[in-house]
Protein backbone atom coordinates (compact mmCIF):
# COMPACT_ATOMS: atom_id res chain seq x y z
CA UNK A 1 0.00 0.00 0.00
CA UNK A 2 1.74 3.35 -0.93
CA UNK A 3 1.52 6.13 1.31
CA UNK A 4 0.24 9.40 0.79
CA UNK A 5 3.01 12.30 1.01
CA UNK A 6 2.39 15.84 2.58
CA UNK A 7 3.57 18.61 -0.19
CA UNK A 8 2.73 22.49 0.29
CA UNK A 9 0.20 21.33 3.28
CA UNK A 10 -1.61 19.01 0.85
CA UNK A 11 -1.95 15.24 1.17
CA UNK A 12 -1.21 13.61 -2.34
CA UNK A 13 -0.30 10.42 -4.00
CA UNK A 14 -0.80 11.90 -7.49
CA UNK A 15 1.93 11.35 -9.89
CA UNK A 16 2.25 14.17 -13.08
CA UNK A 17 3.37 12.16 -15.69
CA UNK A 18 4.37 14.92 -18.63
CA UNK A 19 5.44 12.23 -21.37
CA UNK A 20 4.34 13.19 -25.36
CA UNK A 21 5.04 9.38 -26.06
CA UNK A 22 1.18 7.91 -25.51
CA UNK A 23 1.90 4.13 -25.14
CA UNK A 24 4.48 4.82 -22.59
CA UNK A 25 2.79 7.33 -20.56
CA UNK A 26 -0.40 4.62 -19.87
CA UNK A 27 2.44 1.82 -19.16
CA UNK A 28 3.59 4.11 -16.43
CA UNK A 29 0.17 5.38 -15.37
CA UNK A 30 -0.67 1.62 -14.68
CA UNK A 31 2.53 0.65 -12.27
CA UNK A 32 1.61 3.47 -10.48
CA UNK A 33 -1.43 2.21 -9.47
CA UNK A 34 -0.36 -0.86 -8.28
CA UNK A 35 1.39 0.92 -5.71
CA UNK A 36 -2.13 2.77 -4.54
CA UNK A 37 -0.82 6.38 -6.98
CA UNK A 38 -3.38 8.26 -8.83
CA UNK A 39 -1.36 9.65 -12.38
CA UNK A 40 -2.67 12.47 -14.76
CA UNK A 41 -0.84 12.44 -18.54
CA UNK A 42 -0.14 15.55 -20.27
CA UNK A 43 1.52 15.13 -23.81
CA UNK A 44 2.33 18.89 -24.65
CA UNK A 45 4.71 20.82 -22.60
CA UNK A 46 2.28 24.43 -23.24
CA UNK A 47 -0.23 22.89 -20.82
CA UNK A 48 1.99 21.96 -17.85
CA UNK A 49 2.18 24.94 -15.65
CA UNK A 50 -1.11 25.72 -15.84
CA UNK A 51 -2.35 22.64 -14.68
CA UNK A 52 0.43 22.39 -11.56
CA UNK A 53 -0.88 26.05 -10.24
CA UNK A 54 -4.24 24.74 -10.08
CA UNK A 55 -3.64 20.84 -8.39
CA UNK A 56 -0.42 19.62 -5.86
CA UNK A 57 0.68 16.88 -7.63
CA UNK A 58 3.18 14.54 -5.09
CA UNK A 59 5.69 14.59 -7.70
CA UNK A 60 6.34 15.48 -11.22
CA UNK A 61 7.40 12.82 -14.19
CA UNK A 62 9.28 15.44 -16.65
CA UNK A 63 10.21 14.16 -20.35
CA UNK A 64 13.11 16.34 -21.81
CA UNK A 65 11.61 16.29 -25.51
CA UNK A 66 7.85 17.70 -25.31
CA UNK A 67 5.83 19.41 -28.30
CA UNK A 68 5.89 23.21 -28.21
CA UNK A 69 8.14 23.52 -25.21
CA UNK A 70 10.72 21.56 -23.49
CA UNK A 71 11.23 20.08 -20.31
CA UNK A 72 14.03 22.87 -19.56
CA UNK A 73 11.96 25.18 -19.69
CA UNK A 74 9.00 24.22 -17.88
CA UNK A 75 11.63 23.36 -15.05
CA UNK A 76 12.52 26.79 -15.11
CA UNK A 77 9.15 28.12 -14.69
CA UNK A 78 8.05 25.21 -12.34
CA UNK A 79 10.77 26.33 -10.09
CA UNK A 80 9.46 29.79 -10.00
CA UNK A 81 6.44 28.97 -8.10
CA UNK A 82 6.71 25.47 -6.54
CA UNK A 83 8.74 23.30 -5.05
CA UNK A 84 7.41 19.95 -6.01
CA UNK A 85 9.88 16.78 -6.71
CA UNK A 86 10.88 16.83 -10.33
CA UNK A 87 12.58 14.19 -12.00
CA UNK A 88 13.74 14.48 -15.80
CA UNK A 89 13.49 12.05 -18.18
CA UNK A 90 15.71 11.97 -20.97
CA UNK A 91 17.17 10.05 -24.07
CA UNK A 92 20.15 11.93 -23.69
CA UNK A 93 22.93 10.04 -21.87
CA UNK A 94 25.22 13.17 -21.91
CA UNK A 95 26.78 14.16 -18.19
CA UNK A 96 26.14 17.79 -19.17
CA UNK A 97 22.19 17.50 -19.67
CA UNK A 98 22.03 15.76 -16.85
CA UNK A 99 24.10 17.83 -14.85
CA UNK A 100 22.25 20.70 -16.20
CA UNK A 101 18.65 19.02 -15.58
CA UNK A 102 19.46 19.10 -12.01
CA UNK A 103 20.86 22.32 -11.76
CA UNK A 104 17.61 23.94 -12.97
CA UNK A 105 16.14 22.26 -9.85
CA UNK A 106 15.12 18.94 -10.81
CA UNK A 107 15.72 16.32 -7.66
CA UNK A 108 16.70 13.48 -10.50
CA UNK A 109 16.90 12.51 -13.63
CA UNK A 110 16.30 8.97 -15.03
CA UNK A 111 17.31 7.74 -18.38
CA UNK A 112 15.46 5.93 -21.30
CA UNK A 113 15.09 3.02 -21.86
CA UNK A 114 13.72 2.17 -18.47
CA UNK A 115 12.02 -0.72 -16.20
CA UNK A 116 9.01 1.13 -15.33
CA UNK A 117 9.52 -0.53 -12.20
CA UNK A 118 12.75 1.21 -11.89
CA UNK A 119 10.76 4.79 -12.36
CA UNK A 120 8.38 4.01 -9.78
CA UNK A 121 10.92 2.91 -7.45
CA UNK A 122 12.93 6.14 -7.91
CA UNK A 123 9.70 8.21 -7.40
CA UNK A 124 9.27 6.64 -3.84
CA UNK A 125 12.52 6.92 -3.20
CA UNK A 126 12.25 10.77 -4.19
CA UNK A 127 9.14 11.30 -2.20
CA UNK A 128 10.90 9.34 1.05
CA UNK A 129 13.80 12.08 0.58
CA UNK A 130 11.56 15.18 0.14
CA UNK A 131 8.40 14.38 2.72
CA UNK A 132 8.60 17.41 4.87
CA UNK A 133 8.25 17.56 8.47
CA UNK A 134 6.39 20.13 10.69
CA UNK A 135 8.55 21.43 12.85
CA UNK A 136 12.21 23.56 11.69
CA UNK A 137 15.80 21.86 12.10
CA UNK A 138 17.80 23.42 14.37
CA UNK A 139 21.18 23.16 12.83
CA UNK A 140 23.39 25.72 14.60
CA UNK A 141 22.84 29.29 16.81
CA UNK A 142 22.52 31.19 13.45
CA UNK A 143 21.15 28.67 10.91
CA UNK A 144 17.88 27.14 10.42
CA UNK A 145 16.53 24.73 8.56
CA UNK A 146 12.49 24.69 7.93
CA UNK A 147 11.72 21.00 6.08
CA UNK A 148 8.77 22.25 5.80
CA UNK A 149 9.18 24.87 3.31
CA UNK A 150 12.06 23.74 2.36
CA UNK A 151 13.99 27.21 3.37
CA UNK A 152 17.28 28.41 5.16
CA UNK A 153 16.61 30.96 7.81
CA UNK A 154 19.71 32.77 8.94
CA UNK A 155 20.18 36.27 10.77
CA UNK A 156 16.51 37.09 10.02
CA UNK A 157 16.70 36.27 6.41
CA UNK A 158 15.22 32.99 4.59
CA UNK A 159 15.17 31.79 0.75
CA UNK A 160 14.23 28.95 -0.72
CA UNK A 161 16.17 25.98 -1.85
CA UNK A 162 15.18 23.12 -4.29
CA UNK A 163 14.80 19.34 -2.43
CA UNK A 164 18.70 18.48 -3.52
CA UNK A 165 20.47 21.52 -2.54
CA UNK A 166 18.07 21.45 0.81
CA UNK A 167 19.47 17.58 1.67
CA UNK A 168 23.17 18.58 0.16
CA UNK A 169 23.15 21.09 2.73
CA UNK A 170 21.29 19.56 5.90
CA UNK A 171 23.78 16.83 6.99
CA UNK A 172 26.43 19.69 7.28
CA UNK A 173 24.38 22.35 8.83
CA UNK A 174 23.97 19.52 11.15
CA UNK A 175 27.50 18.82 12.26
CA UNK A 176 28.93 22.21 11.94
CA UNK A 177 32.58 21.89 11.51
CA UNK A 178 32.71 18.20 10.11
CA UNK A 179 34.10 17.80 6.72
CA UNK A 180 32.63 15.90 4.44
CA UNK A 181 33.79 14.28 1.01
CA UNK A 182 31.67 14.39 -2.01
CA UNK A 183 30.58 10.50 -1.69
CA UNK A 184 29.15 11.16 2.08
CA UNK A 185 27.63 14.45 0.74
CA UNK A 186 26.37 12.43 -2.49
CA UNK A 187 24.96 9.67 -0.02
CA UNK A 188 23.06 12.07 1.62
CA UNK A 189 20.98 12.90 -1.66
CA UNK A 190 20.36 9.91 -3.49
CA UNK A 191 19.47 6.56 -1.42
CA UNK A 192 19.84 4.72 -4.93
CA UNK A 193 23.71 4.05 -4.31
CA UNK A 194 24.08 6.03 -7.89
CA UNK A 195 27.26 6.62 -9.12
CA UNK A 196 27.61 10.81 -10.25
CA UNK A 197 30.36 12.38 -10.91
CA UNK A 198 32.15 15.04 -8.57
CA UNK A 199 31.63 17.65 -10.71
CA UNK A 200 28.01 17.16 -10.00
CA UNK A 201 28.77 18.23 -6.33
CA UNK A 202 30.42 20.58 -6.85
CA UNK A 203 28.07 22.49 -9.42
CA UNK A 204 25.12 21.91 -6.67
CA UNK A 205 27.27 23.51 -4.26
CA UNK A 206 28.48 26.26 -6.21
CA UNK A 207 25.00 26.82 -6.78
CA UNK A 208 24.03 26.65 -3.06
CA UNK A 209 26.83 29.24 -2.00
CA UNK A 210 25.29 31.41 -4.28
CA UNK A 211 22.09 31.60 -2.96
CA UNK A 212 23.54 31.04 0.84
CA UNK A 213 25.97 34.63 -0.32
CA UNK A 214 22.49 36.18 -0.43
CA UNK A 215 21.56 36.04 3.45
CA UNK A 216 25.23 36.62 4.54
CA UNK A 217 27.48 38.52 1.69
CA UNK A 218 30.15 38.92 4.23
CA UNK A 219 30.41 35.65 5.39
CA UNK A 220 31.77 32.44 3.94
CA UNK A 221 29.34 29.54 5.00
CA UNK A 222 30.44 26.43 3.11
CA UNK A 223 34.06 26.13 3.21
CA UNK A 224 35.98 23.80 0.65
CA UNK A 225 39.03 21.26 2.05
CA UNK A 226 41.47 20.84 -0.55
CA UNK A 227 41.45 16.90 -1.93
CA UNK A 228 38.70 15.84 0.64
CA UNK A 229 35.44 17.79 0.77
CA UNK A 230 33.45 20.28 2.54
CA UNK A 231 32.19 21.99 5.51
CA UNK A 232 29.75 24.21 6.99
CA UNK A 233 31.70 26.88 9.53
CA UNK A 234 29.73 29.97 9.44
CA UNK A 235 32.23 31.79 12.03
CA UNK A 236 35.20 31.21 10.35
CA UNK A 237 36.69 34.50 9.46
Amino acid sequence: MSESYEFEGVMSNQILIVEDEVKLANLLVDYFSLEQFTSHCIHDGNDVIEWVKKNNPAAILLDLMLPNKDGMQICRELRQFTQVPILMITAKVEEIDRLLGLELGADDYICKPFSPREVVARVKAVLRRTQFSQHPLKSSSTLELDESRYQVNYQGNSLDLTAVEFQLLKPMCAEPGRVFSREQLMQNMYEDNRIVSDRTIDSHIKKLRKKIHQLSPSEELIHSVYGVGYRFLPNEQ
